[in-house]
């Protein structure tokens, strides 16, 4: 246990310990020194964060070598030392401020590449903490690897997700006008697709049967649920890849009455024009200066690597009453990836063959999802959150180990539902007919186009659409000489025009 700063034969403030000192007792300054020159410092970090770097010496000397770069402290606990007063000022944080440490990286630090952090440990500072440090540092490194996967799909998928958006825009016929606890009390069921969903569809079923039971559902979860004899009340779909159409298809096929919560860059299919929607945009400036200029009302939500995730924040918009999960396994069982059927097996049925059957395939696609490490990801990003959100949630079956705090017996739900005698059925609203105008496509893009080259707006719609377009490029190299306007004006007539050229025939 530490007992307080004590100064050193330097004079230097100095804390000592009963085992093992942070700090060098003769000179922590020159220790401090010859440890960030033993560094491979990169000139492009961004971010350094150091891992409790106790009285912080070595804060003066990494800003010295990289002044460009922030720097984020992270302390075991509050009784951690501090740094002095005289030391530059930094971003600090330890778990005694009530803050998840998920929360506080993901406000300091941008969306960024793995390239741009650095993470810095005062090794002593193992020995005196122990197993507080290692997980301090364990959750610091899920942190980068989270946000370096999101980065990455950004750059893959940054210029479909824009195209998406404003094909979407082309498609909105009847929208909800949705407000925050339009559901009241009632229960809210949100489904994902793990295969324990299968478990629970016989009580969500009977409970059904004898009260209202709202379901919001993650369109890869609907083939289950309609199988299973149940409706689900809305649907939401996030994903942007052309694949999640196959989940849509088999949602529309059947006319069901249900609406649907579409993330305007999801792949949404044409047929979406007939299904009434409640538009979820991402909050950008972009997104939100298009909605606003076609007038066209929407959530905003933030976007979410998982879609299972942004239902649970549309869940609590949408009611104050307990919110239940099912299906969030976030985990393959055997080769079973998720619950059956499941929209992406014809395609392997389709590919089968005597040497090649589909319990080999699924045998193959269950270990390469298991070897990505998606799941991983996703299930330490909701470990971090759920004591975050502003009501608790309560899981039912065998979702992920994450949630077993949240498990209540499967009884509960029907228990739950009984004791609201005036429970109504579930409503988002009256659907408003959209009166969009002729290319609304064309105007869109316009009003982003013309906001780009204003003066009190063009930064900051640059700042937001460079990482979105412009993944190949450095965009400092086309923010000089204002080149990065042209280059963004380019890549948006090149991504829209072909768009709305192809609504201008179809309607013309």
């Amino acid at each position: 246990m530490l007992n307080g700063p004590v100064p050193g034969e330097d004079g230097k403030p100095l804390p000592s310990s009963q085992r093992r000192a942070l700090h060098s007792r003769y000179n922590p300054v020159v220790e401090a020194e010859r440890y960030v020159h033993s560094l491979s410092l990169r000139q492009e970090t961004q971010f350094f964060i150091l891992i409790e770097p106790g009285l912080g010496y070595i804060i003066p000397f990494l800003q010295k070598q990289c002044p460009q770069a922030q720097i984020i402290v992270l302390h075991v606990r509050q009784g951690s030392p501090a740094a002095p007063q005289s030391m530059p000022a930094v971003c600090t944080w330890c778990p005694e401020t009530g803050i998840p440490l998920s929360h506080f990286l993901e406000q300091t630090i941008p969306d960024t590449e793995a390239d741009a952090l650095q993470i810095i440990e005062w090794r002593p500072a193992l020995a005196v903490y122990g197993a507080e440090y290692l997980q301090l540092l364990t959750e610091t490194v899920e942190f980068i690897k989270r946000i370096d996967a999101n980065k990455r799909t950004i750059r893959a998928f940054g210029r479909r997700w824009f195209r998406n958006f404003f094909k979407n825009i082309g498609i909105l016929h009847r929208i909800y006008t949705a407000r925050a606890g339009c559901l009241g009390s009632l229960p809210l069921i949100v489904t994902g697709a793990g295969p324990s969903l299968e478990e629970t569809l016989p009580l969500m079923r009977e409970v059904r049967n004898h009260r209202p039971l709202p379901i919001l559902a993650a369109a890869s979860s609907v083939p289950a649920l309609l199988t299973g004899g149940i409706v689900p009340d809305f649907v939401i779909t996030t994903d942007g890849g052309g694949w999640a159409r196959l989940h849509l298809y088999d949602c529309l096929r059947s006319k069901p009455p249900f609406g649907l919560a579409a993330s305007l860059i999801a792949a949404l299919p044409s047929q979406c024009a007939e299904v009434p929607i409640l538009v979820i945009s991402d909050g950008s400036y972009w997104q939100n200066l298009v909605l606003q200029g076609l007038a066209i009302p929407g959530i905003n939500l933030l976007q979410r690597g998982t879609v299972t995730a942004q239902a649970l924040d549309l869940a609590f918009v949408l009611t104050s009453g307990p919110i239940y999960i099912t299906g969030m396994d976030l985990a393959n069982q055997d080769i079973r990836t998720h619950a059956r059927p499941y929209s992406f097996e014809r395609l392997l049925e389709e590919k089968a063959t005597r040497f090649n059957p589909v319990y080999s395939q699924s045998f193959v696609r269950s270990r390469a999802i298991e070897a990505g490490g998606s799941h991983r990801i996703y299930a330490s990003w909701f470990k971090e959150r759920l004591e975050a959100y502003p009501r608790p949630i309560v899981s039912l079956g065998a979702n992920n180990p994450v949630f077993k705090d949240l498990t209540r017996p499967l009884e509960s739900l029907g228990l739950a539902v009984s004791g609201k005698p005036d429970a109504r059925s579930p409503e988002l609203g009256k659907p408003l007919t959209f009166q969009a105008p002729d290319n609304p496509i064309k105007i869109g893009m316009n009003l982003l186009l013309a906001a780009l080259s204003m003066p009190h707006t063009g930064a900051r719609v640059q700042a937001e659409l460079f990482p979105l377009l412009c993944t190949d490029t450095d965009p400092a190299a086309h923010q000089k000489e204002g080149s990065g306007t042209t280059k963004l004006e380019d890549i948006i007539h090149a991504l829209i025009e072909p768009e709305y050229q192809h609504q201008e025939q179809r309607c013309g």
